[in-house]
């Protein structure tokens, strides 16, 4: 009997809460939401790549965040993650501590085929920033 009490309960639990982030979600407008690709000295991230690489070898992708100089790592305004695509397939995601980490990242990847890489950092304050770069990969 305790286990589908504590069942029922925690299915109510989960029903407020599934419908508390429904009454979020409508605060945020679809302006807000949409990704940023226009340039902002602060929030653009910066991508640096080769323009070529070889299929299959491993290689450095840099993002740093603030493309006219870093962004602040304050505790009211930071980087939340920076995230780096593939077209449209998320390669790896890392999440910023305010004010512990710096608002820049390495990433070691390897690809298959060319494409164009996309990064994605989202501050406190707004939707993600994006700034992306065509790769060419060779045989």
């Amino acid at each position: 009997m305790t286990s589908i009490r504590s069942a029922a309960a925690f299915a109510a639990m989960a029903a407020c809460s599934l419908a508390a982030s429904a009454g979020q979600d409508e605060q945020f407008t679809p302006e807000f939401r949409e990704i940023h690709s226009s340039f902002d000295a602060k929030h653009t991230p910066k991508l640096s790549a080769p323009g070529s690489v070889k299929r299959g070898e491993w290689f450095d992708v840099s993002v740093s965040v603030g493309a006219g100089g870093e962004h602040p790592s304050l505790s009211e305004h930071h980087v939340r993650y920076i995230a780096l695509y593939k077209d449209t397939a998320e390669i790896a995601r890392v999440y910023l501590h305010p004010v512990f980490s710096a608002p820049r990242v390495t990433f070691t990847i390897a690809l298959d085929e060319s494409g164009t890489l996309r990064a994605l950092a989202e501050p406190t304050h707004s939707a993600a920033w994006e700034a992306s770069q065509k790769i060419t990969v060779k045989p």
